[in-house]
């Protein structure tokens, strides 16, 4: 099956999951689950390595995977990783229909299909 089309991964985002997939021992797969989040509707998961479900979106080495429900809550979003001397994270950026925590890892829809 093909990613879904829509979510993006951004380089430096991708080069973050490749390197903790070689980590983990399973290079180029990582896999993202969304949660029910506290600030909003969804919260963003991320592990290195497999998991149940289908591809979501490949770029750079890395392929992601995901629920293939939660694929049309991802639709149009970026993922993307900002570090820095404190840490660093994953976050989901996405266009107006999207709502966003100052967080950065969680996210609501305001048009649901």
């Amino acid at each position: 099956m093909e990613p879904t089309p829509g979510l993006q991964i951004t380089p430096g985002a991708a080069a973050e999951l490749c390197r903790l997939s070689i980590r983990c021992g399973e290079p180029g797969l990582a896999h993202l689950n969304l949660v029910e989040g506290t600030c909003e509707d969804w919260a963003l998961q991320i592990r290195a390595g497999t998991g149940a479900g289908v591809p979501l979106a490949r770029a750079d080495g890395i392929t992601l995977h995901g629920q293939s429900q939660q694929a049309g809550l991802l639709r149009g979003m970026q993922l993307d990783y900002r570090g820095d001397l404190s840490g660093g994270g994953f976050m989901l950026r996405g266009g107006e229909d999207v709502r966003s925590c100052a967080c950065g890892t969680a996210f609501s829809r305001l048009i649901t299909e």
